[in-house]
């Protein structure tokens, strides 16, 4: 395929976040009346923005405050601070996409404090300076294809040249109503609801480059 940015999401494709962050969403919720596992925490709000979360979490049960999204946010990124990892191979996929001039971008439904937070402590945040686009910022959400839409515009990129990496079935259907290809990362599980959407599974970010016409050192 013909590329000329890859638009990357950044919990989970990127950084190893979601855990983290879904742990701490499974202990909160459970204090606010609605009992989950962390499997179906995942499969309940992975992709989806922390308004979202907590409309479906009402729907569900839960007993949340007038300002429980500022609640949840404080909580995770002083959690975040702690430090996260990066996703594995994606440090070495970068570096290859440097070596061939390939641009690429982190487009997310969290916030701008919160990719600097994980950005940050993994290492990676130099590498997306003036190329980060956040749903908060821009006020447009995955699965709504706006925000990849603003970033290929914003680079100068035609929306057909982009291809985007993502973790979510929100993000994958954002993607296929963008008109751009999406490889979905699934390292556990079948990447069925990925697939879904029009995603080509992998299960390891050292899959890319062949997959986008890189060939090996």
């Amino acid at each position: 395929m013909t590329l000329d940015l890859i638009i990357f999401d950044c919990d989970g494709v990127l950084v190893d976040s979601e855990p983290v962050s879904n742990r701490l969403l499974v202990d909160n919720l459970a204090r606010h009346g609605l009992s989950l596992t962390l499997d179906e925490a995942m499969g309940l709000f992975v992709g989806g923005t922390m308004a979202g979360v907590g409309e479906k979490a009402r729907s569900l049960g839960a007993d949340l405050p007038d300002d429980w999204v500022d609640e949840i946010y404080a909580e995770t990124y002083a959690k975040l601070r702690e430090g996260v990892d990066p996703i594995p191979g994606i440090p070495a996929l970068l570096d290859q996409l440097d070596t061939v001039g390939l641009p690429y971008c982190v487009a997310s439904n969290g916030s701008e404090e919160k990719m600097g937070i994980t950005l940050g402590s993994t290492g990676l945040a130099p590498r997306f300076d003036g190329r980060r686009y956040s749903a908060h910022t821009l006020g447009v959400a995955k699965p709504d294809p706006g925000l990849f839409l603003h970033a290929a515009a914003d680079l100068g990129v035609d929306p057909a040249k982009c291809l985007v990496v993502e973790d979510s079935p929100t993000g994958a259907e954002a993607a296929r109503r963008a008109g751009m290809p999406c490889i979905g990362y699934a390292p556990e599980g079948d990447g069925a609801r990925l697939a879904a959407q029009g995603a080509q599974i992998i299960r390891d970010m050292a899959e890319i480059p062949a997959l986008i016409g890189i060939k090996a050192a």
